[in-house]
């Protein structure tokens, strides 16, 4: 027993009681409304749910039926919810038919960038806002962000033009202030499988932007997923960033058969990175446009005014001039597979 659907004229009570028996075996309740239909996810673990459970919730008046879902990601399944998740954030939604571009730099360096940089990819059509104020490096000597200072200068922007904020979040002593000044909530690579960090965001009311691990399989990239789902919050978006291959011609091998496949499993928006899925300047516009005929619902993409000064990742962000052109030849590539920039 993983989903209970209810029928068109399922009452109230006959909701809170169907909730409470399963409270009573140990088990939690997500109640999602459709259009079509209503229906019960059962979370917890539902191996020890005899068959006799089952039919017991089946002569609940209320219950059309009562379901098991074989994949381990339930909530995160396409049998949980048929139709696909659309995430707002203030007026933009990420799912729909409109390709959200998260656009900024790799690190927050001082507010006067942010700000100036702000401006620029909104003009050029950015959504959202991305930069990092706690960068995870690989190594302990490199620049290793501004703390809460960066946050404070993602704010400003913000304030400036309007534009939503996405910043990564690393550890969980940090997740009052990144909550404080974010919009949604970026779980890095390094941190997918980090499962007490996913437990904390799983309990936070911020979107969260979960980043495919270096090695990550989908079925682990969905658990991860289920992680944050199992908590609550159930708006999470997918986002593959490449993974470790033996190819050394980019940093990552760029994943694009992961975007149909995720559509395919998952009701979840997916969204790609493909400054990190191939690291060089020449290819991301190509594996954008890549992305978009793939079905992305987003892409996120690193922007800076002046990349050979960047504190991180300057060899793979674009100029704000090369972005606006990128943006303009992105629309006709959504217009052909239905959707718009």
């Amino acid at each position: 027993m993983d989903i209970i659907v209810l029928k068109p004229d399922a009452t109230d009570e006959e909701i809170r009681h169907i909730i409470k028996k399963l409270e009573g075996l140990g088990l939690a309740a997500h109640l999602s409304k459709g259009t079509e239909r209503t229906v019960i996810g059962v979370i917890g673990d539902t191996s020890k749910v005899t068959e006799e459970t089952d039919d017991g919730f089946r002569a609940i008046p209320g219950v059309e039926s009562v379901m098991r879902i074989l994949k381990p990601f339930k909530l995160a399944s396409r049998e949980f919810k048929k139709t696909p998740t659309i995430i707002k954030v203030g007026d933009t939604a990420i799912g729909g038919r409109k390709i959200c571009v998260i656009a900024g730099p790799c690190s927050v360096e001082s507010k006067a960038m942010m700000i100036e940089t702000a401006k620029q990819v909104k003009k050029a059509g950015a959504s959202f806002l991305r930069g990092g104020a706690f960068k995870p490096r690989t190594s302990p000597y490199s620049f290793q962000g501004l703390g809460e200072e960066g946050l404070k200068y993602l704010d400003a922007s913000r304030q400036k033009t309007g534009l939503p904020i996405v910043t990564e979040l690393m550890d969980p002593r940090d997740i009052e202030a990144v909550e404080k000044y974010s919009d949604i909530i970026q779980i890095g690579t390094r941190n997918m499988q980090n499962f007490r960090l996913l437990l904390e965001v799983g309990q936070s009311r911020k979107p969260v932007l979960l980043k495919r691990g270096l090695a990550a399989t989908i079925k682990e990239w969905l658990m991860s997923a289920e992680y944050i789902m199992s908590r609550g919050n159930h708006n999470v978006i997918m986002c593959e960033r490449g993974i470790r291959t033996f190819e050394t011609s980019t940093r990552n091998t760029l994943d694009l058969s992961a975007v149909p496949v995720l559509k395919k499993l998952t009701h979840l928006p997916v969204v790609v990175d493909p400054s990190h899925g191939v690291g060089v300047l020449d290819h991301i516009p190509a594996m954008a446009k890549a992305a978009v005929a793939a079905g992305a619902d987003g892409l996120l993409i690193e922007v800076h005014p002046n990349p050979e000064e960047a504190l991180s990742d300057g060899e793979q962000s674009l100029k704000p001039e090369m972005f606006k052109k990128l943006m303009k030849e992105l629309a006709p590539v959504a217009k052909a597979v239905g959707r718009e920039i």
